[in-house]
Formats: C-alpha cells, sequence, structure tokens
C-alpha cells in the first residue's frame, strides 16, 4: 500500500470538489429566485361562475365577452350599436344610474393629424354611477366597448369592458363605497380615443376630475401590467402596492410608455388633468386587431387577473382620500414575489452617485489587497463593454435572419408562438457573455471582469437617472449589492464560505430585479426590438459574474495538461448556450408555420375614384406576401387621388372599377365678405361606411377657420396638394354639416370627399383567401374607399 497523503495534497484534491458544490449551491439558488418571480408573474386560476358573489368571477365575466365579442362592432355600426345596448342593459339592471353620452368629439390632443387637420367621431358613451356615502371625489373605472373592423375584439377590449361590468355587479352587491364610482364604456377608442376625449371634456361627471382607471388589453395572454400613470405617482403608485392582489408593474415600463407615440383612452383624461393608472395585458400580439381576437382566443387567467386588481382598487380608492392622491413626485418600483417594492423617485440619482462611488471604492480596496491592478481593473471595464453592445446586436442580426427565412413576421407584433425565439434570444446573449468571460478571464482575472460589471451597471445607474429616472433601479441595484458582495469578499477568506454567501445574494439581487424586465420586454416590444430584453439579459448576467465564475474550475498555478483542461472545462458553459441558441431558433421555425389557425398576415385596400371611374388595389406590404402579390405590381403615392388615406407611397395595382357611388357634397350657403369666402357644406355618404373625409385644394384656396358639426376644429395643414383636411368617424346617415372660412386663390374651390366601408368580398375582381392567408391588425385592412372631387 502507497503512504497516506499529504494535508496539503488532501486541500488541494477538496478545492475542485469544494468549488464544485458551491456552483451547484449558488446556482440553485439563482434558480429558485428565478422561478419564484417567473410563478409571480403567472396568472391567477380563473374563478368560476358559481364563485361569491363579492368576488370577481371570470367565469361571469366571459359570458359578457362572447356577447360583446361576437363579431367586429366598430363606432357607428349597427354591431356597435347592439354591444353598447347590451353594455347599458346590464348596468341598468344593476340598478346603478346610467346614461348615455351622445355627441360629437374631437380626437384626444389632435394626436393623429393624418387628415392634416382634424378627426371627430360621433360617439355615444355608456356612463353609470354608482354614488358614494361621504365622496371626496370620483373614481373611474374605464375601458372601450368599440372594436376594430377587422376583428371582433375578444380582448381589446372585451376583456376591460367585461371587466368592468363584473367589478360594477360585485361593488353594487356590497356595502356602498365612500366615493363616487363612475364606469365610462367609451366609443371610438380605436378611431380617435374620441369617446374618451367627449367624456372628459363635456360630461359633468368629470368636471371636477378624479382617479381613473384604464383597462385594456394588446394581446390574449400574460400578466396584467400596470404601464403608465399620472405624473406625480407617487401616492396612486402606494395605493397600488397595496390594494392589487397581482401588483404588476414598473417605473421603467411607465418611462418606455411615456417617451412612445402609442395613446389610448388613458390619454385623453390626462389631458384633462385626471390622475390614475392604465393596465393591459400584453402577450399574444399576433392576435391584435385581428380577426383571430375572439373570445376563445382569449387567456381567462388574464381576465380574472384584470378583474382582481380593478376590484381590489376600486374599493381602496372608493374608500380613501382621493384629494391627498396628488403627491408632489413619481415613485421608483418595481415588482417581487409576494408584493411590489417602491420608494421616492427623488432617490434615485443619490442612490445612482452612491452605487458609483462604492464601486470605485471597491475597486481601489481590491488594487489595495492584491486581487487584481489598476491596469487590470481598467481593461476589466473596458471589455465589459463588448457583450453589452455585441448581444442586442446578435439579437437583431438573429431576428433579421429569422424574418429573413419567414417574411411573414414583419407584419406582425410577436410571432404566434414566439417562446422559442425569445430563449433562443436569452440563450445567445447568455453564449456572448460566458464566450466573453471564459476568453478574458484566464488574461484578466475574475476580479477584475467582475468589477468591469459592476462599474457598468453603475455608470449606466447614473445615465439612467439623469435621462430616464424611472429605469435607473435596474442598474443601481445590482450594482450596490453586487459592490457590498465584493467589499465582503475582501474581507472574509478567499476559501471560506461568506463569499460565496454574498455573491449569490447579490445574483439573487440581480435576478429579482432585472428578470422580471427580460421577460416583460418581450411581449411589450416584440421580437423585432428584441435585442433590448437581450441587453438587459447581459446586465443580468453582469450582476451574476461572481457566480457565474464558480463554473470555470481554478486552475490556479498549474500549467500543462491540468491548465488546458480547466480553460476547455471553462468554455463548455458557452458552447452549450450557444448550441442552445441554435436549436431554440431551430425548433421555432419548426414549430410557428404559417397555416389555417394562424394565418400569413396580409393587407389589402381598394380606392374607386368615382369621378374618373379608375380603381386601385393598395398594400401597406413593403415585400407583399404571394396573395397581396397577385393585386398589386408597382407603387403609388396616395396622398393625391386618396389624401384621405394619408401620406407615402404605397403598393399598387388597377383593379375593376366598382358600381359605387361617391359621397354627397352639397353646398348649404355661399356668402362672401371682403377677401374672405364662407362655404357651408353637408357631406353625406351614399351607403354605410365606417368614416367620411374632407380635404380642401390649398391651392385654390386657404383655410381660415372651419367648423364640423357645431365644433370649431384647429387648422393645421400638411404638405401636399390637399393641405388640410378633415376625417369623421361614425358619420351620422343625415350627413355632416362643414363650415369653412377660406381666403380664395382662384375662381372656384377644389374639394376632394371620401367615404370608406370595410370588407372588400363584392368588389369585382377579389378573390377570397385561401385558409392560410390572414388580415393583418390594421385600421385601413379590408377598407374599401370612394372618392370624388369638387369645385364650387
Amino acid at each position: 500500500m502507497g503512504a497516506p497523503p499529504t494535508r496539503a495534497a488532501d486541500r488541494a484534491f477538496s478545492r475542485p470538489r469544494r468549488r464544485a458544490l458551491a456552483a451547484v449551491a449558488a446556482l440553485a439558488a439563482l434558480l429558485a429566485v428565478g422561478a419564484a418571480v417567473l410563478v409571480d408573474l403567472g396568472t391567477p386560476t380563473p374563478r368560476p361562475a358559481d364563485a361569491p358573489a363579492g368576488e370577481f368571477s371570470a367565469g361571469r365575466a366571459y359570458e359578457n365577452v362572447k356577447v360583446i365579442a361576437a363579431r367586429p362592432h366598430v363606432a357607428g355600426s349597427p354591431a356597435g350599436d347592439q354591444v353598447r345596448a347590451h353594455v347599458e342593459g346590464v348596468l341598468r339592471g344593476l340598478g346603478l344610474e346610467t346614461t348615455v353620452q351622445d355627441t360629437v368629439a374631437p380626437e384626444a390632443g389632435q394626436l393623429s393629424g393624418a387628415a392634416g387637420g382634424a378627426t371627430l367621431a360621433r360617439v355615444r358613451n355608456v356612463v353609470a354611477r354608482l354614488p358614494g356615502t361621504d365622496p371626496t371625489g370620483r373614481v373611474f373605472l374605464v375601458a372601450h366597448h368599440d372594436s376594430v373592423q377587422s376583428g371582433p375584439g375578444g380582448n381589446d377590449d372585451a376583456a376591460g369592458t367585461s371587466t368592468i361590468l363584473e367589478v360594477a355587479r360585485a361593488l353594487a352587491a356590497g356595502p356602498r363605497p365612500r366615493n363616487d364610482v363612475v364606469f365610462v364604456l367609451t366609443d371610438a377608442e380605436e378611431a380617435c380615443l374620441c369617446g374618451a376625449s367627449a367624456f372628459a371634456a363635456d360630461d359633468p361627471l368629470a368636471d371636477d376630475g378624479g382617479v381613473v382607471l384604464n383597462l385594456e388589453a394588446r394581446g390574449a395572454t400574460g400578466p396584467v401590467i400596470m404601464f403608465e400613470t399620472s405624473r406625480n405617482n407617487a401616492a396612486l403608485v402606494d395605493v397600488f402596492g397595496r390594494a392589487a392582489p397581482h401588483p404588476v408593474g414598473t417605473s421603467f415600463a411607465v418611462e418606455i410608455y411615456r417617451a412612445l407615440p402609442n395613446d389610448t383612452d388613458f390619454t385623453a383624461f390626462l389631458d384633462h388633468g385626471f390622475v390614475g393608472l392604465n393596465s393591459a395585458y400584453i402577450d399574444g400580439g399576433a392576435i391584435y386587431h385581428t380577426p383571430l381576437d375572439t373570445p376563445a382566443a382569449m387567456d381567462r387567467g388574464s381576465l380574472q387577473m384584470h378583474g382582481d386588481n380593478a376590484l381590489g382598487l376600486a374599493r381602496e380608492f372608493g374608500r380613501t382620500d382621493l384629494k391627498a392622491l396628488r403627491a408632489g413626485h413619481d415613485a421608483t418600483y418595481f415588482p417581487v414575489p409576494g408584493g411590489l417594492v417602491r420608494y421616492p423617485g427623488w432617490l434615485t440619482l443619490p442612490l445612482a452617485l452612491l452605487a458609483l462611488l462604492a464601486v470605485a471604492a471597491l475597486g481601489w480596496l481590491t488594487v489595495r489587497r492584491g486581487r487584481a491592478t489598476g491596469w487590470g481593473l481598467a481593461a476589466g471595464f473596458g471589455l465589459a463593454l463588448a457583450p453589452i453592445l455585441l448581444a442586442p446586436i446578435a439579437a437583431q442580426l438573429l431576428w433579421a435572419g429569422i424574418t429573413t427565412i419567414r417574411p411573414g413576421y414583419a407584419e406582425l407584433l410577436d410571432p404566434y408562438r414566439p417562446t422559442w425565439y425569445r430563449l433562443a434570444v436569452v440563450a445567445l446573449a447568455a453564449t456572448i457573455l460566458l464566450a466573453w468571460y471564459a476568453l478574458a478571464r484566464r488574461r484578466f482575472g475574475p476580479a477584475a471582469l467582475a468589477f468591469g460589471g459592476l462599474a457598468w451597471l453603475a455608470v449606466l445607474g447614473v445615465l439612467l437617472a439623469v435621462l430616464v429616472p424611472g429605469g435607473a433601479y435596474l442598474a443601481t441595484l445590482p450594482a450596490l449589492a453586487g459592490t457590498l458582495a465584493g467589499l465582503v469578499a475582501l474581507a472574509t477568506r478567499v476559501d471560506g464560505p461568506w463569499p460565496v454567501v454574498a455573491v449569490t445574494l447579490a445574483g439573487a439581487v440581480g435576478v429579482l430585479i432585472l428578470l422580471p424586465t427580460v421577460v416583460l420586454l418581450f411581449p411589450a416590444l416584440g421580437m423585432a426590438m428584441g435585442g433590448v430584453a437581450a441587453l438587459f439579459a447581459v446586465l443580468l448576467g453582469l450582476a451574476a459574474l461572481p457566480v457565474l465564475d464558480l463554473l470555470h474550475p481554478a486552475a490556479g498555478g498549474q500549467r500543462g495538461m491540468v491548465a488546458l483542461r480547466a480553460r476547455r472545462a471553462g468554455a463548455v458553459p458557452a458552447l452549450a448556450a450557444g448550441l442552445a441558441a441554435v436549436v431554440l431558433a431551430g425548433v421555432g421555425l419548426a414549430v410557428d408555420r404559417f397555416d389555417a389557425a394562424h394565418p400569413v398576415p396580409t393587407h389589402l385596400m381598394y380606392a374607386l375614384d368615382a369621378g374618373t371611374g379608375q380603381a386601385r388595389w393598395l398594400s401597406h406590404e413593403d415585400d407583399p406576401q404571394p396573395w397581396t402579390d397577385g393585386y398589386v405590381d408597382g407603387t403609388v403615392s396616395v396622398a393625391d387621388d386618396f389624401p384621405g388615406l394619408g401620406d407615402g407611397e404605397l403598393r399598387a395595382g388597377k383593379a375593376q372599377a366598382a358600381d359605387l357611388p361617391a359621397p354627397k357634397l352639397e353646398v348649404l350657403a355661399d356668402t362672401n365678405a371682403g377677401d374672405q369666402r364662407t362655404l357651408r357644406l353637408r357631406l353625406t355618404p351614399q351607403r354605410p361606411v365606417r368614416l367620411a373625409t374632407l380635404h380642401v385644394d390649398t391651392g385654390t384656396a386657404t383655410v381660415r377657420t372651419a367648423t364640423v358639426a357645431g365644433r370649431d376644429v384647429p387648422i393645421k395643414a400638411r404638405d401636399g396638394r390637399w393641405g388640410f383636411g378633415i376625417v369623421f368617424h361614425a358619420p351620422p346617415p343625415e350627413g355632416i354639416e362643414v363650415t369653412l372660412t377660406l381666403e380664395p386663390k382662384a375662381g372656384q374651390v377644389t374639394l376632394r370627399a371620401m367615404d370608406a366601408s370595410d370588407g372588400l368580398a363584392g368588389v369585382p375582381g377579389f378573390r377570397t383567401r385561401p385558409a392560410d392567408v390572414g388580415v393583418v391588425g390594421s385600421h385601413s385592412s379590408e377598407m374599401l374607399a370612394v372618392a370624388k372631387t369638387y369645385q364650387f
């Protein structure tokens, strides 16, 4: 038998084993935290229709969804009238004071500007009130009862409307709230936010403002996210955090949404000084605004989450002193399992600067303790920029490659089954981070690279604190946690347990803060912007870098084959992640194919000039699908002939002229006063239409003032021949009265009138779509427009 091993040999033998055990324990802890985060972002089990009367039941609410979303119901349509009557009947049946606001209203904030002048609509809002016992103000629950023309709106917004009806039932069945609760089911949200604009501006119940809870859906599934607030939201967020049973929302999402051009009914209320919260579920965006947005497509767990939150918030705001809700600052907040972390926004910059100073102090101590050199730390900082830049670029290139193989994705917010692609992006980000670490670790050491990652988190935290304050926590808090872990590692034995515990806790902080952002960014921005999610995935990896280091065997001072084996072992995680990225992308392509249940989206319109008898097929598709390609063979600018369809070039092709009447434009009065001419006109569609437009040729006259259906509208000219125009949604059968004060430039004033309906089935030359060819979610899909020029 040989001699017994020495203590030194025992330690040498046990170190790799201890390191492997530490790696397993640390990774298991981070995976457990990640699993808890994902579970917390899940939706609750839907309650059945026989749930207690005081609770929200997705089963009961879904019965209203089926009625509301039986078919498309745009503003002004017979189907829309039926939905409005159903909503009104349900609210009256609960014993609530219910009225219908029937008026003409402009769009909220004149948002679209598509006509170069003004957009209006005839709206019919359903408004019901549950009186409070001792009101300090009013709480408004808002959703829209109309849908787009291209789909029945099973989620958008039958989800919000049915949620409000069920919340109204639950509140009416219980004790009266202290504050008035007003249920506002708006009209023409899809067209122009005109219903919300009308209510916020003109309804007596809105005179004193109040708290608005707007309920939306942009997809079919996923957690309900509170993604928008009014300014100075700290008190509102505090109520949300303690009263919503499922408080998913981040101050970063609020910052993103404020920077985007998107709007909902909530915008109209903000324009009139209301405060409040805007919530929606957003995953499953492939069906958004399409014929596939049916009741059957709805995740009833998402509906349950909508209702739980709306009911909890309505009850809390119903008993709160609403006058105390206007805090003087925004809050920073984010979800964690079991609740919502929140702190005053004014702490954002001090915390970011503290993190930067703390990382600098950690670097100084690291050099003093001999764990790295100053040059090494500088190199680690410079090198850490590589994965931060490369991962988003790689993610975008990956998606460019996938859309080259599957070009139909370009017309979708997200693929029908995006999970595989999302995982591929995360795996690709992990590949880049792990490969970078494996290559740089041997040369510069783990301490320098960990410092570089923390330093970039701290720098980004300061930049975000200045530019996007609500998102600074994403970098600042992981940087602070990582710095504390580094200080513990410097203050304790290298081979002791405390460094592993400290870096694991710091990694857990990174997972808690950054993983929800990665998960929620995918549906929020879509795969076309998957690089943003990849960026935050890399930041999560940098926050957990010391834990990742445990995956690398320590070769110590050994040479030769031992060191070579260690380097090879260190490359294994990167290779595994790279292989996973390729496999996941391949599985996505194999699984997410276009078929009858998941059709390729296409866009087609028909436009007829009733004056010349010429007709065209038009499409927004940049690279037309084979079905669309059978209609279009070139491009055309629509601004000259069909200014009501907007500016720019569209794909076009010749079409047969349909026997369709043009909108009638008649002069009711024509007066002159000095150099001004006043025309009072009536624009009357001669067929059932969704909208009508009127444009003035600014080469023949300059528009000074304009009144539509008794409302003054702004004069907002655009470039081109038809420099001023009006778009009117849901025009009444008797037509629209328009008064224009003009400064003539020629003998006759030239005007272009257009109206538009939906559905191409009766148009000559139209061929029914095959089962695997669908309709893209667009406000102009399947539009049939007829225009004519008039001179007076």
